[in-house]
């Protein structure tokens, strides 16, 4: 099973405290970027091309712990940057399980097998490691070959040690349906528990923007692929069924952008993880002061084309909740991968979009230099030179 039973469970049980209390607006996963610094420079991510200044910062183990007690989701996601370059990522991941959290840690797991001694097997922790598919796809998405055959080494450690691993792919709109079926096949032989899969999206400072996929490409290709695995029952993904279903076009979600809110180190940030639209210190403002309906396919020409999990998962996990027997049937059934596509959202009224990230970088290098002259610039780590 790609999601524990107790993950299920425990998940589920907030749910439906959630439902039962009446909240409209609730966290699923927290999204944790304690760092944005990484070992790589990959062309499709927006986060490695920051200033030094603000590469250098990071949370600290008591923000990051005061984070996931304010927010209150019980997954918690931690990616960045590379996590496994923040010095105290171990302590980080013990207090966020003493919670009885669940913790995925993000990883390219280039410094996964020097770390492993660092962390033990336990219920509540999985390794996430980035595999944007087959040695080919995923040395070509990250810009560095040889990072897929390491990548696959320091797996196969985790999962001898008793470690849960789980892989997050990143699909573009240059991907074969043949060659990425035949990579989750491959995922078996691995020994890979579950599989985390979503389109790529644009973000606003990634080198890469000609190989984002829209929406009407991202359903076509996810219909391709999961044709070739009896609609995806013939692989473990770690995502509901009907999640699957939106990504292959037979569901019309709204973005619930709240689901998976983010803290990193310019704050909470607003709206989602992939929009950088402004920022709050607290995650009780971030979710009253936060004019939601402003965001999403739809509302913002920003959100036109995003079909990401961070977005859309939650949606997914609602319709579950509302209808158990639909999510059940497409679970046993597989998703459909023919006939008509479910209605798309009309853009015709979304507002154009508003570039304001570079105004919070700045206003972020504006802060770190105020403090300069008090604490002093941060040390590289020894893990962060050469990357290895």
């Amino acid at each position: 099973m790609a999601i524990p039973f107790l993950q299920v469970a425990r998940v589920g049980a907030y749910v439906a405290r959630q439902h039962l209390a009446g909240r409209k607006r609730y966290p699923l996963a927290m999204m944790l970027e304690p760092l944005f610094r990484c070992n790589l420079a990959c062309s499709g991510c927006g986060k490695i091309d920051y200033p030094d200044p603000i590469l250098d910062q990071r949370l600290s183990v008591q923000q990051c712990l005061d984070a996931v007690d304010e927010c209150g989701a019980p997954v918690v996601s931690i990616a960045g940057g590379e996590p496994l370059l923040h010095k105290d990522m171990p302590a980080i991941v013990e207090g966020i399980i003493a919670r009885k959290r669940f913790v995925y840690l993000c990883t390219n797991a280039l410094l996964l097998e020097k770390k492993l001694d660092q962390y033990k097997p336990n219920p509540y922790f999985i390794w996430s490691v980035h595999l944007d598919g087959d040695r080919e796809m995923h040395d070509h998405s990250v810009c560095q070959s040889g990072v897929y055959d390491r990548a696959v080494q320091a797996i196969g450690k985790a999962r001898a040690l008793g470690f849960r691993v789980n892989i997050n792919c990143t699909l573009f709109n240059n991907a074969d349906p043949e060659q990425v079926a035949n990579f989750f096949d491959t995922l078996k032989g691995i020994g890979v528990d579950g599989i985390t899969v979503s389109p790529g999206y644009a973000y606003e400072r990634a080198p890469d923007q000609q190989h984002f996929l829209s929406r009407a490409t991202t359903k076509q290709l996810f219909r391709d692929i999961l044709a070739r695995g009896r609609g995806g029952r013939d692989w473990a993904f770690s995502q509901s069924s009907l999640f699957l279903d939106f990504l292959a076009g037979n569901q019309t979600y709204h973005c619930t952008p709240w689901g998976n809110p983010t803290r990193t180190v310019f704050g909470w940030q607003r709206p989602c993880y992939l929009l950088g639209e402004g920022y709050t210190d607290s995650f009780k403002s971030l979710m009253e002061d936060t004019d939601w309906d402003a965001y999403g396919t739809g509302n913002y020409e920003k959100c036109a084309n995003c079909m990401v999990h961070s977005g859309y998962e939650a949606s997914a996990v609602a319709d579950t909740v509302a209808h158990p027997f639909k999510a059940m049937g497409v679970a046993l059934r597989g998703v459909r991968t023919s006939g008509k596509m479910a209605p798309d959202i009309a853009l015709d009224r979304q507002r154009p979009a508003d570039f304001v990230h570079s105004k919070h970088v700045a206003i972020k290098l504006e802060e770190i230099g105020r403090t300069a002259s008090v604490k002093p610039r941060r040390a590289p780590e020894p893990s962060e030179v050469g990357g290895s």
